[in-house]
């Protein structure tokens, strides 16, 4: 009623005959008979306006209140159509958890490896048993609060890696319910020397650890190796076994059921061996950050190329021919510039940061010749730091008395935002600062291409996805290794998700997953997991505090998961959760009760908050048990489906190939034949009509 009544208003009416701007003419009977010159005296407005024109500021009133009902009106048009797209919508399916782990403390961190859970909070950290739920042994020292926490499978040991809110960390060896404190890396007694470390890796296999230091205001990368057999030999000592712990057996406990904090503090099946010494880490290199560039202190060119041995270190920037006095005229030229720009207070630049990756042999990984590594061992670290454009190449077959410099060094075109390693080692992504994305295969030894993201998009994280199929419309893993397949989830920090595949040579593609929200703002994605578990698969964690999950193949959300935060509390949302590598299901913190801005605390005070761990199994939900259970596919079905050539053996690809070429060989040569049947049919109707003539 309100729209028509708006029509009403605004119709198209006739003017009178002395508001009329044209000679005054008699008008004819019908509206058909109207000249069409006519048009031009027609005006939407008001009969009266011209008689009852308001004066100043009432004239000025009157539009913006027409101007706030204008708006009232689109508002109230666009929430009604939301309303009506919402209910025409299913809502997903939400899921329960499956089990709840309660914990003493406010977790601050955590991981698993094999069956086992590490949460790190205030004191140290505790370790539970995934099957029942117990907590097995709690490591505790004054004032060593832990912030993040690493745990690396060896196969029948753990390596646990704590770092404390000193910034100190500590190395744990792990191996029978046994727990060994290996080092601490860079705690010194003088608190005035005293270093922190802001990253860590564990390379694959647990033989290189490397350790971001910054203190003193300079940065640095340690890398060190892990004598692992070793360490293996040592605990297996008879000797070693002395002053063991006696392991108290309890009552299993049923995964499903709520485990509350008494029943968790029952179990205490791990002892800890704080006299024990085990072999130390052996220091291999020290990587600092490259120096700035500065003029030549070269005579010729050829100097600068004699400085540079083996090829070793070219394109870092650093053996140029650019005097001092160019060097100046550019900056003069720069500041005069941009000197409005720059007069203003300029802030301290922070320390650089190094990002790095352990790198598994491989056509790019160059070793010498007389190196043997023995197969499935990492030889070399790949890292970039803050602002650069060059990615180094750094050989792990070095001694602490060799000079470290990079192997090779791969330049960009704009500096490296970050960059992302999968899981197997074989691909390489390189995110730079203008939104480009360069995709690298390691193991065939080059690029698959590069693609940029939309005009404005930033990349905040990368995720890669185990390439799979989809096999009449359910996602599947192909038996066998895949060679040259790519398939990842890039997060903007706009909160818009893309998916980059890429395969082989024919390029990379982007497609958009999620848009960036422009109205909603409470829906914007903060962070994504991938599922290994689950075929093409990934849990979205949104600003709202809901968990789903989204099928990244047909780009929408399959479930959703109870939220472990309550809707009443309006806090930042940084969830604190695990996804298992090899098992379906997902560990995260229930912060019902908390409050928090987005860095947890490590804290005591548990009376208002819920420090209870959730457990979602994917295989308990009817939903996902298939797609869990069954989600591989062997080389036999791929072969026999031709639609899917990227993931066939050689052989079959050859085959099918051969085919192709024998069916339009046959085409080509069926319609040559149609051709000179055709041709001959002609010939012979011009003999006969030549004849009759």
């Amino acid at each position: 009623m309100m729209s028509s009544s708006r029509r009403s208003r605004t119709q198209k009416m006739r003017v009178p005959q002395f508001a009329q701007r044209g000679p005054l003419e008699v008008p004819l009977p019908t509206e058909k008979d109207w000249p069409v010159d006519d048009e031009e005296n027609y005006e939407f407005q008001d009969l009266n306006m011209g008689l009852d024109s308001l004066p100043q500021p009432y004239r000025m009133i009157s539009k913006l209140v027409d101007l706030l009902i204008g708006w009232a009106w689109e508002l109230i048009e666009e929430r009604e159509m939301l309303k009506e797209v919402e209910s025409n919508q299913i809502p997903p399916t939400i899921y329960s958890p499956c089990a709840e782990i309660q914990h003493s403390t406010v977790p601050s961190c955590m991981t698993i490896a094999q069956d086992y859970l590490f949460i790190g909070g205030a004191k140290g950290f505790s370790i539970y048993n995934l099957y029942n739920a117990k907590r097995m042994y709690v490591w505790e020292k004054p004032k060593v609060d832990v912030t993040h926490i690493w745990a690396t499978d060896l196969g029948n040991e753990i390596l646990i890696v704590p770092v404390d809110k000193m910034g100190i960390v500590r190395l744990f060896y792990f191996y029978k319910d046994v727990l060994f404190l290996v080092k601490a890396i860079n705690e010194v007694d003088d608190t005035s020397k005293q270093s922190t470390c802001v990253k860590m890796k564990i390379s694959y296999g647990g033989d290189f650890a490397a350790f971001l230091l910054q203190g003193s205001g300079d940065v640095w990368l340690d890398v060190y190796k892990l004598p692992k057999d070793s360490w293996l030999k040592e605990v297996e000592h008879p000797q070693l076994a002395l002053n063991s712990k006696k392991k108290i057996r309890q009552p299993q406990l049923n995964p499903l059921d709520p485990v509350t904090a008494e029943n968790a503090e029952m179990d205490v099946s791990i002892s800890f061996k704080g006299d024990v010494k085990l072999s130390l880490p052996v220091y291999i290199m020290k990587i600092k950050p490259p120096k700035p560039i500065t003029g030549t202190t070269f005579k010729s060119p050829l100097e600068c190329f004699a400085k540079i041995e083996d090829y070793c270190g070219m394109g870092s920037g650093q053996n140029h021919f650019i005097r001092d006095s160019h060097w100046e005229q550019h900056m003069e030229v720069f500041y005069t510039t941009y000197k409005k720009h720059l007069d203003k207070e300029r802030e301290e630049e922070p320390l650089s940061v190094a990002t790095f990756h352990f790198l598994l042999p491989s056509c790019i990984t160059t070793m010498p010749s007389e190196a043997k590594i023995p197969p499935g061992v990492v030889c070399t670290l790949g890292m970039h730091w803050t602002g650069s454009h060059n990615f180094f190449f750094y050989s792990l077959n070095k001694s602490p008395k060799d000079k470290v410099d990079p192997e090779n060094v791969w330049p960009c075109a704009a500096p490296i935002a970050m960059s992302q390693l999968s899981g197997s080692s074989s691909y390489l992504v390189l995110a730079c600062e203008d939104g480009v994305l360069i995709l690298w295969d390691l193991i065939q030894g080059f690029p698959f291409g590069v693609v940029a993201l939309p005009e404005g998009y930033f990349c905040q994280s990368i995720q890669f996805l185990r390439f799979f199929v989809v096999h009449e419309g359910q996602n599947m893993y192909p038996e066998g290794p895949v060679k040259s397949q790519m398939k990842c989830v890039v997060l903007c920090t706009n909160a818009s998700l893309h998916l980059v595949s890429a395969s082989g040579t024919r390029g990379p593609t982007i497609e958009v997953l999620v848009k960036k929200p422009l109205k909603h703002l409470e829906e914007a994605i903060c962070t994504v997991a991938v599922i290994p578990a689950l075929p093409g698969m990934v849990l979205i964690f949104s600003r709202n505090h809901s968990v789903s999950l989204m099928d990244v193949a047909k780009a929408e959300i399959i479930c959703a998961f109870a939220s472990p935060v309550s809707h009443q509390l309006e806090v930042s949302w940084k969830p604190l959760f695990i996804v298992s590598a090899y098992h379906p299901y997902f560990l995260i913190h229930s912060m019902e009760g908390s409050h928090s801005d987005g860095e947890t605390e490590p804290t005591n005070d548990a009376e208002n908050t819920s420090n209870s761990i959730l457990y979602f199994n994917f295989e308990a939900y009817p939903l996902l048990e298939n797609i869990s259970k069954n989600c591989t596919i062997s080389q036999k079905v791929l072969a026999d489906c031709n639609a899917l050539p990227q993931v066939l053996p050689l052989e079959k690809k050859c085959e099918l190939l051969l085919q192709k070429s024998f069916q339009k060989l046959a085409k080509n040569e069926a319609n040559r034949r149609d051709w000179w049947v055709r041709l001959r049919k002609y010939s012979m109707f011009l003999h006969r009509e030549n004849l009759k003539k």
